[in-house]
């Protein structure tokens, strides 16, 4: 067996044992609770952007677009638009190493404010980059967004929009059925259902009405029923349990969708 066999064999066996370290969970989710009191997330950029993320989920999400190498990213919720330079110039670096060299980043947002709108197209990266103003679950953007997606040969679809049950839910029965087989759909902010309740406030989402319920329900849907992919497939979903058990840190826990 060569070396890198050995130690990818013994990084799995590793990740597998901190899986089941229940003193491990117990801390995570102390420093997730303490560390979410002080907006920890909106303190990192990426490329001179706001991206509003753990580094964990950073790091995390590359090595997943790296194993896919999709041709069209497509993500729900632009804020100050820091993740689509993110995406974009990791769909950049892929096409250096022999990836799609037209891969492409679609953002859409209820609200792209004047001056973050303007900062992303100023950038290098804005080259990968297109953007749809509009609910991210109104009919014509659905509409939009499935027809650019025809034209991709693989569909990788973030979810970071409103975080309401309802929203997410709807997100997930629009844009989950466009991503390719073996590509994922990511669901942020499914730990609002693991925060203390005192952390959330001010918004219409809370334990219980959140992301991840919204995963929980759309899982049971495709599980129960006959729902098709865009290509004709039966879709099929599964939590990807390996790359939450890597990062231990995460905001997406049970959100890393893998279809299958």
């Amino acid at each position: 067996m060569d070396d890198s066999k050995l130690f990818k064999d013994q990084c799995l066996s590793e990740i597998d044992n901190q899986a089941h370290n229940p003193r491990l969970k117990e801390l995570t989710r102390e420093w997730l609770n303490e560390s979410a009191k002080h907006n920890y997330s909106y303190h990192f950029e990426w490329l001179g952007r706001p991206i509003i993320q753990y580094p964990q989920d950073i790091i995390g999400t590359q090595q997943l677009i790296w194993n896919v190498k999709p041709d069209l990213i497509i993500e729900t919720g632009i804020a100050r638009g820091g993740s689509l330079i993110f995406y974009a110039s990791i769909l950049e670096l892929i096409a250096q190493c022999g990836g799609p060299a037209n891969a492409k980043v679609l953002g859409i947002d209820i609200d792209i404010r004047r001056h973050n709108k303007d900062a992303v197209l100023a950038h290098s990266m804005s080259k990968r980059i297109e953007m749809i103003e509009g609910s991210s679950v109104e009919t014509s953007v659905a509409g939009e967004v499935k027809q650019k997606a025809r034209e991709a040969k693989k569909v990788m679809v973030c979810l970071d929009s409103n975080h309401t049950h309802e929203h997410v839910l709807e997100e997930l029965r629009l844009y989950a059925p466009l991503v390719s087989s073996g590509s994922y759909v990511i669901v942020f902010d499914t730990v609002v259902e693991d925060l203390e309740s005192s952390l959330i406030k001010d918004r219409p989402w809370a334990k219980g009405n959140n992301p991840k319920t919204a995963v929980s329900e759309y899982l049971r849907e495709v599980k129960n029923n006959s729902i098709y992919a865009e290509d004709g497939a039966q879709l099929n979903l599964i939590v990807d349990e390996m790359i939450e058990n890597q990062l231990q840190i995460t905001v997406a826990p049970s959100g890393f969708l893998k279809r299958t």
